[in-house]
């Protein structure tokens, strides 16, 4: 479309008179472009437990205080590992645990996004499995400012996000079909 084409266009849309007496340009800046609102979404994977022990009064689950919130123990898979050996290693670094036992096949992923400053948006999954320990003491990192074992309804009530406390309830359910 040349300039008179758009010329009448921005007339007429303006409701001004068209013709060789008034003859209108179309502006000479432009629109910004317009700004993407979804980027790349950088991809990031997790893996971690959700950590029991049996005591006479039912299990009880370990939680980890991150000064901001309370959680699981997890981080990230490094190159080369596994998601049940990211677990393992994660759990041990980060309580000290150093023996865990797979309790059923429980093993369910948990998908986020978040937004990073270094990174942008970020789409986490997190595999996450069902492990027993006879540990009682544990050796918090200083990623963490405390720790607890609570029961299944103490354990609900103190975590954070409502998609650990959906991982807890479909780990207890997969305990409970067991037998556990």
């Amino acid at each position: 479309m040349g300039d008179e084409a758009q010329g009448r266009l921005f007339a007429e849309d303006a409701g001004a008179k068209t013709g060789p007496q008034k003859r209108l340009r179309p502006p000479k800046h432009k629109a910004p472009p317009r700004k993407r609102l979804k980027g790349a979404v950088h991809r990031e994977f997790s893996a971690g437990f959700i950590l029991f022990r049996d005591t006479p009064g039912g299990p009880l689950f370990l939680l980890l205080d991150y000064g901001k919130h309370w959680d699981y123990a997890k981080g990230h898979l490094e190159e080369g590992e596994t998601a049940w050996q990211a677990a393992v290693r994660e759990l041990r670094e980060e309580t000290g645990v150093r023996q865990v036992d797979r309790v059923t096949r429980f093993e369910r992923d948990m998908h986020y996004f978040f937004h990073s400053s270094k990174k942008g948006q970020v789409h986490k999954t997190v595999t996450y499995f069902l492990g027993r320990t006879r540990v009682e003491e544990v050796q918090v990192s200083e990623e963490h400012t405390g720790y607890a074992w609570l029961g299944v309804e103490e354990a609900l009530q103190r975590l954070t996000y409502e998609n650990a406390r959906e991982m807890l309830r479909a780990a207890h359910a997969a305990l409970v079909e067991k037998g556990l």
